[in-house]
């Protein structure tokens, strides 16, 4: 297995990582009757750590589907090589630091991150072209 496609099954379990903070995090505030419930109507506002793991989860979810279309594209058209290993690694490595800094609201280093992640997938596609 390369290793762009090893970087992209740990950025899968790390997707649900963050799926399962955002979701217990809620959870535990607002109970399981809510969490089994349709969840209609208004709820109040979480509490902050909530909402940042809601955000993270979300800013995940938005960036995971270019880097595994990435990876993948890299992988079908053999185009592997140590740049595009090294971006794999950045983009994965920068997401797993991302939680903890969103959850901790620590800024900057967190947009630093979001910026290393972005840029893997950036190198991941420039090796296509």
């Amino acid at each position: 297995m390369t290793i762009e496609i090893q970087m992209l099954v740990w950025s899968m379990l790390l997707g649900i990582v963050h799926l399962f903070a955002a979701s217990t995090a809620v959870t535990r505030e607002r109970g399981l009757a809510w969490n089994a419930s349709a969840r209609d109507g208004q709820t109040a506002p979480v509490r902050p750590l909530t909402g940042r793991l809601q955000r993270a989860q979300s800013n995940f979810m938005e960036t995971f589907p270019f880097f595994a279309a990435a990876v993948l594209a890299v992988v079908l058209t053999q185009r592997q090589d140590g740049l595009t290993a090294l971006a794999a690694q950045l983009y994965f490595w920068s997401r797993v630091a991302y939680l903890p800094l969103y959850a901790a609201g620590v800024p900057y280093v967190r947009s630093l991150m979001w910026l290393a992640s972005l840029v893997g997938i950036v190198l991941l596609l420039w090796s296509l072209l």
